[in-house]
């Protein structure tokens, strides 16, 4: 490995670990804000519609959740093709160990809060005695943002065999 591997690798590897802190704190600040704002749409009485702007907050703190993990693990794939050649390594080891049966789940997405957050997001829009237009129209942006969850969350399971086949593909197409 040169020395420009080495500090590449170095770099990389400090990266995965900055974002997958980012990635949680972004997650505990982000829930932090969109309650602050729930409460105050409570609080305030605000029409059913008022619920929406929670849960743009929460959308958009999903989403940066989810591009974290992203990018996470496609550094991941790629210190694995380009600095695992002879599969032994963190990244190997890692993409290997997968989750074993009886082993502790680690949801990097925080699925289950977030579509919890959800369900709560609409209770204020529910306090005032919505009418049907205001409940398909705020229940259907819920349920959007719900689908958009399971959508991601079934992205993010398949994420790490395709990245791995495009990286090792680039990788081909370089020798």
């Amino acid at each position: 490995m040169t020395a420009t591997d080495q500090t590449e690798y170095r770099e990389l590897r400090a990266t995965i670990r900055e974002r997958g802190t980012a990635r949680v704190w972004l997650f505990v600040m982000g829930l932090v804000g969109w309650g602050a704002l729930t409460i105050a749409t409570a609080a305030l009485a605000a029409p059913p519609v008022g619920s929406l702007v929670p849960l743009v907050v929460l959308a958009a703190v999903f989403e940066g959740v989810f591009a974290l993990h992203v990018g996470v693990e496609r550094i991941g794939r790629y210190l694995q093709v380009a600095h695992e050649p002879d599969a032994h390594g963190w990244e190997h080891a890692a993409m290997a160990f997968g989750r074993p049966r009886g082993a502790a789940a680690i949801d990097a997405l925080f699925s289950v809060p977030f579509a919890l957050a959800a369900a709560l997001n609409l209770v204020p829009a529910l306090l005032p005695g919505p009418t049907r237009e205001e409940l398909v129209f705020v229940g259907g942006a819920h349920a959007l943002f719900l689908l958009r969850l399971v959508a991601a969350r079934g992205a993010a399971k398949r994420q790490r065999a395709i990245d791995l086949a495009r990286f090792r593909e680039l990788n081909a197409d370089r020798r």
